[in-house]
């Protein structure tokens, strides 16, 4: 049976008329993509939650926080970016995309960070209970830097509110705003959003208006 549509003036029209009309007049309509499925793999080990939403840190490279999220090409291709924040102010300290969401791509973002900003013993990385984080190698990987991992609950965004602001304003600010054809466009508008606007212009009012970079050396 053919749905109908009551339009605000009372009209009511099938879906095929006004779509007759929406190619005629070139309208296109707002279609929300479909978040990607990610895959559950099993758990080496989960660590527990040592920060209780508590997203301050006294000195740099003392806790950091990482997740994924995921980016679209125009083509509607997906990609997955690995983002690592310092909760002491909020800088990136590493952004990487990849195609899949794998414990590789999160260990490429750790040693990306941990090169650039060599961290003392005893940091603590929090993430969610993704597999990518609980799995053998990212576990022992942290083990042999001495990081202390820190989970969330399962379910609860508000665990690791700190990166997934972040991430609302990468795609709000830059990545809803431009098409993006290839994989190195993308990845480049990620890291240049990151590293240059982000981290050195955009004021951040966690740091009282200073960018990240500033508060970094006040």
């Amino acid at each position: 049976m053919m749905q109908k549509l009551l339009i605000p003036h009372g009209f009511v029209l099938s879906q095929v008329t006004i779509h007759k009309y929406m190619k005629e007049l070139g309208l296109r309509s707002i279609v929300r993509r479909k978040k990607p499925d990610y895959r559950k793999g099993s758990a080496h080990k989960v660590f527990p939650d040592l920060l209780n939403q508590n997203f301050y840190a006294e000195k740099p490279n003392r806790i950091w926080c990482v997740d994924f999220t995921y980016l679209y090409l125009k083509d509607g291709k997906v990609r997955y970016n690995c983002t690592i924040i310092d909760l002491y102010d909020r800088s990136v300290i590493a952004t990487v995309n990849g195609a899949h969401i794998t414990t590789e791509l999160a260990l490429r973002a750790l040693l990306i960070a941990v090169k650039r900003h060599k961290p003392a013993k005893g940091l603590i990385l929090h993430s969610d209970q993704g597999s990518q984080f609980t799995s053998k190698e990212f576990v022992r990987s942290c083990e042999a830097l001495f990081i202390q991992q820190s989970m969330s609950r399962t379910g609860c965004p508000y665990d690791n509110a700190p990166i997934e602001r972040y991430f609302n304003t990468l795609k709000h600010e830059q990545i809803y705003l431009f098409e993006y054809r290839t994989e190195r466009e993308l990845d480049a508008a990620v890291a240049e959003f990151a590293y240059a606007w982000y981290n050195r212009v955009r004021p951040h009012t966690f740091n009282g208006g200073l960018t990240p970079a500033a508060a970094r050396v006040a």
